[in-house]
């Protein structure tokens, strides 16, 4: 690490041009390879999946997915002449574009009850070639252009929905995103005080997050990467390159104010601060791997996003940041700080600070601290335990969107499962009994929880047949999941008797199977996540009982951000604030990427803080001492650091997508309790309650394992004292008295 920051502030001009080549170079590259980012979603081994494939071999024409054109006339009916001709250009359109391999109209045989009782609203199914994350975006945006161009044409109001139109909403930076920007920024200069200190970390990071969009475009044209990986990471970059930059340039600031060389300073800065940067990316990369366990192609997709993301700020903070520092000098200070530095570049007198108010209480109060912390952190995670895993349906979708329109349309005009009917896909090769395929229509007909049934429908061959079997309930309602799991675990076992293979498709299906999916492997991924984190921890602060703690209360932090959402997103509290449906289940893969994302983030602090508070411990063996001095050092720069976090990931609430809303406020919820309540004064207290057991570690593990030095003091010139020892012999009176 010293290496690299000699290198850095040597030669700082040439680290800066270096970035800019690589980021342009990377620009470059990925616009010319052409980046391919896609959703995909395969689940092999599914009920799902083998209802695709019994279509794809027997109904080759409906193997694809279908979407819904939905209208309303404003008089009379969408029969009358007019209205028909108007619909019928529109939909002969949507059959010629790319990819579409039919359309059933309202108008034809094939469509009988696509036209609602009063006549007013009418709808069509668009029926694709491919699945909808296999569909060329281009060929989704003519269908969807050719619906918005007629949409409000003499008062008709057409819209579309369905798995693919869904893939037109790819969220983009908005005014919100810019807001949060410019409170980071704002904080940034409260916190410094000085215009080009406020720079350093902005720049960092958005030098890192174009390296990493230009990365992840070149990776997708080896793999699969989702559409929203380059939200991702400018959500992530935002936030953890602000972060890591601030913490070095906060040590840089303290070794000038200190009377260190500028220079000196700086790799001191480096080689303390820096290395429990690099630490606290591992620590999210760790946390990241995790999403690889479920084996699902969309989620290691997004890991791979943000563990690119997670790479490129690393190096930015440990390279970029030093350089641009050097190049500052002492500007990095404001004009008071500077002023208030002795004639000869040392620190003046008055410099010499003292532990604050907060920190004395807690290492006076532990007890009455703790238990507060935890009280509060236990009463937002309560929801949590409400949280009810699936997929939102698109009645959840922001209001005056071209798929809210189309879901509420049908939802009036058919009933709300008609959103989201069930394709049962039937074998009939092997079928002993005549009265097989009707014994099971009439089963499904019969259920409660289905409003109609549709067919069944042979095919041309007659060993195969399908049902449309329509809900009594919306897409995302328990109750649509619990007829998928009667309809494959009692009338399919049932029809199996009689030589029928029965299969569940559609996207209800779909996402149940994905749902399953993902909730298996949960218990795996925790495991990997924190058991991974705590063995970095152990290493790095020579300890067993600080990654216990700091895993507990990591998992407190991800329970606390789980209530938050499941109040808001599930139970529908303040929906209309955030800009949402009413509620509906969690998807499934939020927790995955949310639990990532927030223990790699939660172990940032907590290297920060106990890094600070270890290198303390070890240069005066006082545990009351280093866990009071610590968090008054490092207990502001946290607090900032938080803000900063909290208003980049809050502003991402602003964003038209429900998945973004949703991690945006899940992150900004946890890093604001993780910051404020659980490591600034749960960990604190918990560390001066612990004593000298924090540093407990068997010797003979502490002898197999490497030894990392991640507290040590730094030592920028030889036999040259830091910035820790310093301060621990001006001021370690003052303050045990």
């Amino acid at each position: 690490m010293k290496s690299l920051a000699e290198f850095s502030t040597r030669r700082p001009l040439l680290v800066v041009m270096l970035w800019v080549a690589t980021v342009l170079g990377l620009q470059v590259a990925s616009a010319i390879a052409g980046p391919d980012f896609r959703d995909t979603l395969s689940l092999k081994a599914s009920d799902s999946q083998a209802a695709y494939g019994l279509l794809a071999e027997r109904f080759p024409e409906l193997a694809g997915s279908a979407d819904t054109i939905a209208w309303r006339v404003p008089s009379g009916s969408v029969a009358d002449p007019e209205a028909q001709a108007f619909i019928s250009d529109v939909l002969d359109r949507v059959a010629a574009a790319p990819n579409v391999a039919g359309v059933t109209r309202p108008f034809s045989p094939a469509g009988v009850g696509q036209i609602s009782a009063d006549g007013t609203i009418a709808f069509a199914q668009v029926h694709w070639d491919k699945s909808a994350y296999d569909l060329p975006i281009a060929s989704i945006r003519e269908v969807g252009d050719q619906v918005a161009s007629a949409n409000g044409t003499d008062g008709v109001t057409v819209a579309l929905s369905g798995q693919a139109s869904s893939r037109l909403t790819i969220p983009t930076l908005g005014i919100g995103e810019g807001i949060g920007l410019a409170i980071a920024a704002l904080i940034l200069f409260l916190a410094f005080g000085s215009l080009l200190a406020t720079t350093v970390p902005l720049i960092g990071a958005v030098v890192a997050i174009a390296g990493a969009i230009g990365a992840l475009g070149l990776v997708s044209t080896l793999g699969p990467v989702p559409s929203s990986s380059p939200m991702l990471i400018v959500l992530l970059g935002l936030g953890i390159g602000i972060d890591y930059a601030l913490f070095i340039t906060n040590r840089h600031r303290r070794g000038l104010k200190a009377g260190r060389p500028i220079r000196e300073s700086v790799i001191g800065a480096t080689t303390t601060s820096g290395r429990a940067v690099l630490f606290a990316g591992a620590t999210v990369f760790i946390a990241l791997a995790g999403m690889y366990v479920p084996r699902i192609s969309f989620l290691t997709g997004l890991a791979t996003s943000a563990a690119i993301t997670v790479v490129f700020s690393v190096a930015a903070s440990i390279t970029l940041v030093p350089a641009l520092l050097q190049l500052y000098g002492r500007r990095v200070l404001s004009r008071r700080e500077r002023r208030a530095l002795a004639p000869d570049g040392g620190r003046a007198a008055s410099a010499v600070s003292t532990p604050g108010a907060v920190p004395g209480f807690i290492g006076r109060h532990p007890i009455a601290t703790s238990l507060a912390a935890f009280g509060l952190i236990v009463a937002v995670a309560w929801p949590a335990l409400g949280l009810r895993l699936g997929n939102a349906d698109q009645g959840n979708d922001p209001e005056g969107t071209t798929t809210r329109t189309a879901y509420d349309l049908v939802a009036e005009g058919f009933g709300p499962g008609s959103n989201g009917p069930l394709l049962i896909a039937i074998d009939l090769a092997g079928a002993t009994s005549p009265t097989a395929l009707a014994d099971l229509t009439a089963s499904v007909s019969a259920d409660p929880g289905v409003a109609a049934v549709i067919g069944p429908i042979p095919n041309a061959a007659g060993d195969a047949a399908i049902l449309q079997a329509i809900p009594a309930t919306n897409p995302q309602d328990e109750a649509t999941v619990d007829l998928v799991g009667r309809i494959r675990d009692v009338y399919a076992p049932a029809a199996n008797t009689d030589g029928l293979a029965v299969h569940v498709g559609g996207a209800v299906a779909s996402n149940v199977d994905f749902t399953s999916s993902i909730a298996e492997s949960l218990p795996l991924f925790f495991a990997v996540v924190v058991g991974l984190s705590m063995f970095v921890l152990a290493l790095a602060f020579r300890s067993l009982i600080l990654p216990l703690v700091g895993a507990v209360l990591n998992l407190l932090s991800a329970a606390a951000a789980f209530g938050v959402i499941v109040a808001v997103f599930q139970w529908g509290w303040f929906h209309s604030i955030v800009g949402i449906g009413e509620g509906g289940p969690i998807e499934p893969y939020v927790p995955v990427i949310l639990f990532a994302l927030l223990f790699g983030l939660s172990m940032d602090y907590q290297v920060f803080l106990v890094s600070r508070i270890a290198e303390l411990w070890h240069a005066t063996g006082d545990n009351r001492l280093a866990v009071t001095r610590g968090l008054a050092e490092v207990s502001r720069v946290i607090v900032a650091a938080a803000a900063i976090m909290v208003a980049v990931f809050g502003s991402f609430v602003t964003s038209e997508s429900r998945i973004l809303k949703l991690l945006g406020l899940g992150l900004a919820a946890a890093v604001f309790l993780d910051a404020f309540v659980i490591r600034v004064t749960l960990m604190p207290a918990v560390m001066r309650l612990l004593g000298r057991a924090n540093w407990w570690m068997p010797r003979w593990l502490d002898r197999i394992l490497p030894h990392v030095d991640l507290d040590k003091g730094d030592d920028a010139t030889p036999g040259s004292k830091g910035d820790a020892e310093v301060a621990v012999e001006r001021e370690l009176e003052p303050v045990r008295a």
